[in-house]
């Protein structure tokens, strides 16, 4: 398993991060997953056996049983490893059990602690942006838990560039740590991080760790033109895709495409578009879920091969995203008069 650099954190990670998201099974995530804790085992044991040291998780993720299967799944390998965690903005409406206020940033950090069984997260992100409490005491909060060693580095998670960069400014004004990752979407099917949050990434010195590279499934080569929708997949119909929006005029083509390049190289769709990502710039690690432990084995199986400049080049043409002002400016006016 290949590793890359973590932005500035001088740590090294796995270019596949075993996402956590599948363990548990309760209230929205059942969708994703409905792992055991014998069968998150399972998919741990085999993460670590290809390599990986990298593990995602969330107090969000079916209510903090996501983390607790993680804590005793590495056990004693924790020390080895790499453990990311979020902190959710989401909570009881005029209650204090979300959002990113000091009490909910440190109560949610010593909770998730407890149900990981360390003392340590090694990176602790904001699972999105709160828009009620000042980012000045967010930022500070954060330094306050470095300092404190509950958490050894922190960064942001569904947040917008100027959000991001914002965050990073507080920082440096006050000699704080800055945010050193951003987790988001980002596939051949949702390449609207390009617009402003890729560049801002590579310019702040912030890795990318990239959630639902597979949209959901949608690049599998499960969903295919004129195919009846699957059953049993995550996206009950096309019409209740939640936040895996997609355009079937514009999905199709990059599927066509994937399938050409996966049978000229004997290997899955799924590979083909897990490979394309890993060219992209400020790309550190890919986030992947895993229902099934033949999934992850595919999965796996992308960091034997690597995809070339073409190809990337002929994904790149046919996903290409909409344009729009000002990422692509209008026609300067003439200089001379016709």
């Amino acid at each position: 398993m290949r590793k890359r650099l973590l932005g500035r954190t001088g740590l090294w990670v796995s270019e596949l991060c075993c996402g956590t998201a599948t363990f548990g099974g309760l209230d929205q995530f059942k969708i994703s997953g409905e792992l055991s804790q014998e069968e998150a085992n399972l998919v741990i044991d085999t993460a670590l056996e290809a390599g990986i040291n990298f593990f995602n998780t969330a107090e969000l993720y079916s209510r903090g049983l996501a983390e607790q299967y993680l804590g005793k799944a590495l056990g004693a390998k924790r020390k080895d490893n790499i453990i990311v965690s979020k902190v959710s903005p989401f909570g009881t409406p005029y209650e204090n059990d979300g959002g990113h206020s000091r009490k909910h940033l440190i109560d949610a950090c010593d909770a998730s602690l407890k149900r990981l069984g360390t003392d340590y997260i090694d990176l602790y992100e904001l699972h999105g942006f709160d828009p009620f409490t000042p980012q000045e005491i967010v930022m500070r909060a954060l330094e306050d838990l470095v300092r404190s060693g509950k958490i050894r580095y922190f960064g942001c998670s569904n947040y917008t560039a100027w959000q991001m960069v914002k965050g990073n400014g507080i920082a440096e004004k006050n000699g704080w740590d800055k945010f050193v990752t951003l987790e988001a979407m980002y596939s051949l099917a949702a390449r609207e991080l390009e617009y402003e949050l890729v560049p801002a990434c590579i310019d702040q010195g912030m890795a990318i760790l990239v959630y639902s590279p597979l949209h959901a499934g949608m690049l599998t080569g499960k969903y295919r033109r004129g195919k009846p929708w699957p059953v049993g997949t995550r996206l009950p119909s096309p019409d209740n895709t939640d936040h895996w929006v997609f355009e079937p005029e514009k999905l199709y083509p990059v599927i066509d495409a994937l399938d050409n390049i996966a049978k000229e190289r004997s290997v899955s769709i799924s590979q083909v578009a897990l490979n394309y990502l890993l060219q992209k710039p400020g790309v550190c690690s890919l986030i992947i879920g895993t229902r099934t432990i033949e999934q992850l084995k595919q999965n796996l199986k992308a960091m034997q091969w690597q995809i070339n400049q073409e190809e990337v080049a002929l994904l790149d043409k046919v996903s290409e995203p909409r344009r729009m002002y000002p990422y692509e400016l209008p026609p300067s006016p003439p200089t001379e008069k016709p």
